[in-house]
């Protein structure tokens, strides 16, 4: 029995060696204080820590941190402002999800998760300069990238064994290199011949050589793909479980939408935890060095101290700026995504195309969890139409 007590007793105050030190946030003042201390955190989620830096003179843009990184931003950001994607992409855009949508509504019923898919990387691809080629089959290349083992990132192995970070390495190189192979050496090879106004030709620009632009073109590519193709089947489905939010959205204008999916992507983050490993204590960031934060941006989105005394509710406006009202789901800091706007544009545009075509639900999804991006997975969601007649 003493010595039952014991092992009981000793499980609980030795340290598993393969923890972290992990200070676990979840308010949003705090957290963004924190994503904000400028040069005190790295990135430290997407198992970033483990790639090697001698691979590449440019860090890939998801796992840089310093001044390199701020200045990648600075020259990236034109490409994603608010202003070039009305006046460059939005055209581009709406004819993307009325083409999809008009070709769903002719077999009468499609599922929104693979339809997002497609948009997604089809916007996605057109802004970084991928859309030389056939964009299901890059879609399906990217998508079998994230087919990996799960992660935790709160150990320090990441919780994989050795065995199953090589099966990782081997089953993402396949479409890594089909990747590079059919999409990216032919953009690459494009823009040399004649650039043009899209990321992979301001990279050539600026240096990159083709490894470093295979990077960056899976960081725009999955970022589209996982995050937007999530957000967009969450929010319609949402939607169409609700008839008064439905109408309300359906009555407001563009702006009006615009605030209603921020409300919902506040409350349903794609990306559920933010990763960052402390450097240096500073204002904003008091934890010692080596530590891992893990910022719940679910629960700070739902501080009731920032969002009002009801913060679970859909609100318009709430009162707050407008790169406030999603909370964290975008992220803050140098690592605040660089398309939030491109995401609430592209999902406004397709589910409103969706909604006015006429649809109902037909399926309800299943829900999963995706440990590498910290993200929710819908799978299967489907709708009918109520007319299957071609739209114009």
């Amino acid at each position: 029995m003493r010595a039952s007590m014991r092992q009981e007793r000793d499980s609980h105050t030795v340290p598993d060696p393969g923890v972290q030190c992990v200070a676990k946030l979840t308010g949003m003042r705090e957290s963004a204080a924190l994503l904000r201390a400028k040069g005190a955190t790295t990135q430290a989620g997407f198992t970033s820590e483990r790639i090697p830096a001698r691979l590449f003179r440019h860090r890939p843009i998801l796992m840089d941190d310093g001044p390199g990184h701020l200045e990648h931003r600075k020259r990236l950001v034109r490409f994603l402002s608010p202003r070039t994607l009305e006046v460059t992409h939005r055209a581009f855009i709406e004819r993307a999800a009325a083409d999809l949508v008009a070709d769903a509504q002719r077999e009468g019923r499609c599922r929104i998760d693979d339809l997002a898919l497609i948009y997604s990387v089809r916007v996605a691809s057109e802004i970084v300069g991928l859309n030389g080629g056939d964009t299901e089959a890059l879609a399906r290349r990217l998508e079998a990238f994230f087919r990996q083992p799960p992660v935790d990132h709160t150990r320090r192995d990441h919780g994989r064994t050795q065995r199953q970070w090589a099966r990782a390495a081997k089953e993402a190189l396949v479409p890594l290199m089909s990747f590079y192979w059919r999409d990216v050496r032919p953009a690459i090879r494009a823009r040399r011949a004649q650039p043009a106004d899209d990321i992979i030709s301001h990279l050539l620009a600026h240096g990159y050589r083709p490894r470093e632009i295979l990077m960056e073109c899976l960081t725009y590519g999955t970022a589209g793909m996982v995050t937007t193709r999530e957000f967009m089947t969450m929010a319609l489905w949402r939607l169409l479980r609700d008839p008064a939010l439905c109408a309300e959205y359906l009555a407001a204008d563009v702006t009006g939408r615009t605030e209603l999916l921020s409300e919902m992507i506040r409350l349903e983050p794609p990306v559920a935890h933010l990763y960052r490993r402390v450097r240096e204590q500073a204002a904003g960031c008091p934890h010692d060095p080596g530590t891992l934060v893990d910022i719940d941006v679910r629960a700070a989105n739902l501080d009731p101290d920032v969002f009002g005394p009801e913060p679970a509710t859909i609100e318009r406006g709430r009162g707050l700026p407008a790169a406030e009202r999603t909370g964290l789901s975008f992220g803050d800091g140098a690592h605040r995504c660089p398309g939030s706007h491109l995401a609430l544009l592209e999902t406004e545009t397709l589910l409103t195309t969706l909604l006015e075509a006429g649809i109902t639900l037909a399926r309800e999804p299943d829900r999963g969890f995706d440990t590498l991006v910290q993200g929710y997975q819908l799978r299967g969601l489907e709708v009918s139409f109520t007319s299957t007649a071609a739209a114009p």
